[in-house]
């Protein structure tokens, strides 16, 4: 799957990057094939100007969770979509994303539902340590003001990964999707989305800009079926 809109870590973007190795040459008839990509699906705009509007203004002021981290980092409890007429609206615009993205990972449309969503708040200095999302199959957030570009979501391959044992790593080097082991996500705009497998490792780097809210969420499938042997979810 193409990964546009990535960015590389290093000092060069990841699409420049990309030119450079596809302009490498190879031997006539040679090609190179990614294996196994791992999907992130990016939806511009996924919740209105309004929507957005009234995310912020009814669960900004309700963070009263501390981060672990990052004492400039709150959240909100966890949150189902029957919590506020809100999260119904935002659950209507992002179900039918979950069906599409879910689809990529599990090869046909599957019933999804929001198990939980919650509420981020950043502030100057904050942080967001590296994680991920346990008991679930695709998580999200929803970007709903502006971030600073030195604060986008990072993503990153885990640290028990199948990497070589010593890496070549310099300024010489070209980074590229087959070497490079931390991305950072498009610069996002309130109201977009971004969805990923919930294994995938991610960070927010220390906020240097305004006061940052996002909304995130865990979804899991109504139902698994591998050759008869089935398994359902409810939350």
């Amino acid at each position: 799957m193409k990964t546009a809109g990535l960015l590389c870590l290093h000092s060069l973007s990841f699409d420049h990057a990309l030119r450079i190795a596809m302009n490498a040459p190879l031997p006539p008839g040679a090609e190179v094939i990614g294996l196994f990509p791992t999907p992130f699906m990016r939806v511009p705009q996924a919740l209105d100007a309004r929507l957005v509007d009234g995310l912020v203004q009814h669960f900004s002021a309700s963070t009263d969770r501390e981060n672990n981290s990052s004492d400039n980092l709150s959240h909100t409890a966890m949150l189902k979509p029957s919590d506020s007429p809100l999260l119904v609206d935002a659950a209507r615009a992002i179900t039918p994303r979950l069906v599409e993205f879910g689809t990529l990972l599990f090869g046909e449309p599957l019933g999804w539902s929001l198990k939980e969503m919650w509420v981020n708040v950043m502030d100057p200095g904050g942080r967001q340590a590296m994680h991920n999302h346990a008991n679930s199959f695709i998580s999200g957030v929803v970007y709903l003001t502006p971030t600073h570009p030195q604060s986008r979501t990072v993503f990153m391959k885990s640290p028990g990964g199948h990497d070589f044992a010593f890496k070549n790593d310099h300024a010489g080097m070209t980074p590229s999707e087959y070497n490079a082991d931390k991305w950072i996500s498009p610069q996002p705009e309130p109201g977009d989305l971004v969805l990923f497998p919930s294994y995938l490792m991610h960070a927010v780097p220390p906020n240097l800009g305004e006061r940052r809210i996002t909304m995130a969420f865990n979804a899991i499938p109504t139902r698994l079926d591998s050759w008869g042997y089935a398994i359902s979810f409810s939350g």
